[in-house]
């Protein structure tokens, strides 16, 4: 049998359909401002969430490093979770490449930044620290939707302390379809969005930055230096277009399967239902039971990621049916 893959929503493959779009799009070399098919994706993408301008880059990663190297400068600072993915997953790339440093604040239990942690961690107008200039929050966050009141209020907080705002929208459209807010809505309050098009969505490459025009030409310029700027990009983009148009409301599809798929595994001997959100379900398992679990569910076709921590992430996505998640629950449950 074909495996079952929860480890992330990043592995989908691309559709018939979604192959066959990328092979008919027209390209030109876009590092020339020439390929059609990437200038429709952003003049899209831009005008669906409210903003002037969109750049495609090839990932998420570099899409949030550029929107942060054009917000910032040597020396300044950002604000951010500390279990935030900018901050904890992205390789430290804000400090290392843009000598921008990083301000972790605790976050709340639904992924929220507290207002009193936030300007308690505000820095004064004085050398012997760090310029704050930006705060950045995370949309889903763990599969959490971010209360729409609780941004809304930190984007009011951060431009009465004369910062810009920046969200990491990876999973934008999960949080749209999840609270029935369309995704413009929840990208209103930002200065800049990253969206990612190799998510959910199915795409199999890149994501979208969009902000003011002045702030994409600025992040264009880092995408040059990062190395990202991609030639005949069209086919990419194609798949991204396409996703647009044909996988955004089958998210539903996704949160509901994992919805599926945690009350299947509640009351399974060993295995404790920590939580679901969107489409991730996280579980807990005995620390001396990882190393066997993840054996058994390897033995059986089904693939995780499991590492050392007791909590385990589990995902739904595009490749991943009514049937999987059923077997998938077998395997747990035979592993128990």
């Amino acid at each position: 049998m074909s495996p079952i893959d929860l480890r992330s929503d990043t592995v989908t493959r691309p559709t018939a359909a979604m192959r066959a779009a990328m092979a008919a799009a027209e390209v030109g070399d876009d590092v020339y401002g020439e390929d059609p098919t990437v200038a429709r994706l952003e003049r899209r993408l831009a005008g669906d969430l409210g903003f002037e301008a969109g750049l495609f880059v090839p990932s998420g990663t570099q899409s949030n490093l550029c929107a942060l190297l054009a917000h910032c400068a040597r020396g300044d600072e950002y604000l951010v979770g500390m279990e935030a993915h900018t901050y904890k997953y992205e390789g430290g790339g804000a400090a290392v490449l843009g000598s921008i440093q990083p301000q972790p604040i605790a976050q709340a239990a639904d992924g929220t930044l507290p207002l009193e942690a936030l300007e308690k961690a505000l820095k004064p107008d004085d050398p012997h620290f760090a310029r704050t200039r930006l705060l950045a929050l995370e949309n889903t966050w763990h599969g959490r939707v971010l209360p729409q009141d609780s941004v809304v209020a930190a984007a009011a907080w951060a431009r009465s302390r004369g910062l810009a705002v920046h969200l990491d929208g990876a999973r934008l459209f999960n949080a749209a379809v999840a609270s029935g807010r369309p995704a413009r809505e929840l990208a209103a309050p930002f200065d800049s969005v990253s969206v990612c098009l190799s998510k959910g969505l199915g795409a199999p490459v890149g994501s979208v930055l969009l902000g003011s025009a002045a702030l994409i030409g600025a992040a264009k310029r880092w995408r040059k230096m990062l190395g990202g700027g991609m030639r005949q990009s069209g086919m990419l983009a194609a798949a991204g277009l396409h996703a647009l148009d044909h996988h955004v409301e089958r998210l539903a599809e996704d949160h509901a399967r994992a919805a599926r798929l945690a009350e299947g595994l509640r009351g399974v001997a060993g295995i404790a239902v920590a939580g679901q959100h969107t489409n991730m379900v996280f579980i807990d398992v005995e620390a001396a039971r990882l190393r066997a679990l993840a054996a058994h569910l390897e033995a059986h076709g089904v693939r995780a990621s499991i590492g050392y921590l007791p909590t385990v992430r589990l995902v739904t996505h595009l490749d991943v049916d009514d049937a999987a998640i059923a077997r998938a629950i077998e395997v747990f449950r035979a592993f128990a």
